[in-house]
């Protein structure tokens, strides 16, 4: 039987899993640091929730591709353009009460792709 040429170690016991493409440790690897964070489709949806919340309405934002101090940078504009408080969590944007239409319309004059999504 021929002795295959291409083939490299998938696991090590020393050091675990090994990156593809640079052939080291996944935890030292040198190659992720270049590729930039996955954002999704880039496109923000919008939707209405009040699950949880007493019954009342709040508007969730998520998908935004932003940094986590671009996100507030963002909330802070939906608040003042809404005139309603909100807040950062778990990287989505929530906004009090229902004003879809109004951070649909500034976030498109933004230059974002926005949906609308839910009921």
């Amino acid at each position: 039987m021929a002795k295959r040429t291409n083939s490299r170690v998938v696991y090590s016991t020393q050091h675990g899993r090994l990156c593809p493409q640079c052939q080291r440790a996944i935890l030292s690897c040198v190659c992720g640091a270049d590729r930039p964070a996955s954002v999704g489709d880039g496109i923000i949806r919008i939707r209405r929730e009040t699950k949880g919340r007493g019954g009342k309405a709040v508007t969730v934002i998520d998908g935004a591709p932003e940094s986590a101090d671009g996100l507030k940078a963002l909330c802070k504009q939906l608040k003042q353009r809404c005139g309603v408080g909100g807040s950062v969590k778990a990287a989505q944007i929530e906004i009090q009460g229902d004003q879809r239409t109004l951070c649909q319309q500034h976030l498109e004059s933004m230059g974002y792709k926005v949906k609308l999504s839910g009921g």
